[in-house]
C-alpha cells in the first residue's frame, strides 16, 4: 500500500473538472487521477496534459454507474489505504434551446448531478483520510434557483437540521413532480439544473454536519463551491473565465492547509463563503 497522498477529479477529462487536474498537478504532492466516463477521452486528456510536462493518471469512473464508483473505491482502498482530496466535479446540463421534455430533462439531470454525486460521496467519503478535502461543484444558479422556491421549500433547503434522507425525498419529489406537470404550482423553479445544484449545495452542508458528529478531530473540511461563469461545452463562448480561472475556487477549497478549519460546510464562490 502506497504512502503517496492521491487525490480524485471525478469528470476531469475537459473543461474545469481537466483545469483543476492540471492545477493539482502542478500543486498537490502526490498522485492525482483524472477521470472520466470514456476511457479513450480520459487517456487522450491525460496525454494532454503529459504534453505540459505534468503527470497525472487515469482511472475510469462513471458517476452513474455504481459499479464503477466501488471499483474505485476499491482501487483506491487497496493502493493508497483511503483518499486525500475529492472533487466531485462530474455533471451536465441541457442547453437552454434544448427541446427535451423537462420532464426528461429533470430527471437526467438529477441522476448524474444530484443521485450520482451523492453515490460517489457514499461510497469514498468513507475513505477520507486526517485532514481530508472533498470539494462538491456546485454553482452560482442554486442560489437563484433556492431564490424561485417557494418559502416553505426555501426553509427546508436552508434548515441546519434537514436530513440527507429528507434532501432525497425532495430532490425525488421534484422528478415525480415534473412528470406530473405540477411543479410550478408545488412550488419549484423552472429549472431542473438549478434544483439539481441546491441538491449538491444542502448535500455538501448537511455531509460537513455529519463528519462533525462522526469523525470529530480528523479535520476534515467539505465544501460546495460555484466555479463561476466559465467557458467550456456547458456553458458556452460567451462566459467569463477561462477554465483555469474556474479551477481556482475548487483547487483553493482542495489545497485548505492542515492548520484550516474553515471553510467547513459553506457555499463558496470567487474563494469568499457565500450565504446560503
Amino acid at each position: 500500500m502506497s504512502n503517496v497522498p492521491v487525490a480524485v477529479v471525478t469528470g476531469s477529462n475537459k473543461g474545469i473538472g481537466l483545469a483543476i487536474v492540471r492545477a493539482l498537478c502542478k500543486q498537490f504532492p502526490g498522485d492525482v487521477y483524472l477521470t472520466s466516463r470514456d476511457p479513450g477521452r480520459g487517456q487522450a486528456a491525460v496525454a494532454q496534459l503529459q504534453g505540459e510536462g505534468l503527470r497525472p493518471l487515469f482511472h475510469q469512473l462513471d458517476i452513474d454507474d455504481l459499479q464503477s464508483i466501488r471499483a474505485l473505491r476499491d482501487f483506491l482502498k487497496e493502493k493508497y489505504g483511503g483518499l486525500n482530496v475529492l472533487v466531485n466535479n462530474a455533471g451536465i446540463a441541457f442547453k437552454v434551446h434544448d427541446t427535451t421534455p423537462f420532464a426528461i430533462q429533470a430527471e437526467v439531470t438529477l441522476k448524474t448531478n444530484f443521485f450520482g454525486t451523492r453515490n460517489v460521496c457514499t461510497e469514498l467519503l468513507p475513505l477520507m483520510k486526517p485532514y481530508g478535502r472533498v470539494v462538491n461543484v456546485s454553482s452560482m444558479v442554486s442560489s437563484s434557483a433556492l431564490g424561485g422556491c417557494s418559502q416553505e421549500l426555501q426553509q427546508k433547503f436552508r434548515s441546519d437540521s434537514i436530513t440527507e434522507d429528507e434532501l432525497v425525498q425532495l430532490m425525488t419529489k421534484f422528478v415525480e413532480d415534473t412528470k406530473k406537470n405540477i411543479h410550478g404550482q408545488e412550488g419549484w423553479p423552472n429549472t431542473a439544473y438549478g434544483v439539481s445544484k441546491i441538491g449538491v449545495t444542502v448535500l455538501s452542508r448537511i455531509q460537513a454536519r455529519v463528519l462533525d458528529e462522526q469523525r470529530q478531530g480528523e479535520h476534515i473540511l467539505l465544501n460546495a463551491c460555484c466555479p463561476g461563469w466559465v467557458r467550456t461545452d456547458m456553458a458556452g463562448p460567451q462566459a467569463t473565465k477561462s477554465p483555469d480561472e474556474g479551477a481556482e475556487t475548487p483547487v483553493y477549497l482542495a489545497l485548505l492547509p492542515p492548520s484550516a478549519d474553515a471553510p467547513h460546510g459553506q457555499f463558496v464562490s470567487n474563494k469568499t463563503v457565500r450565504a446560503w
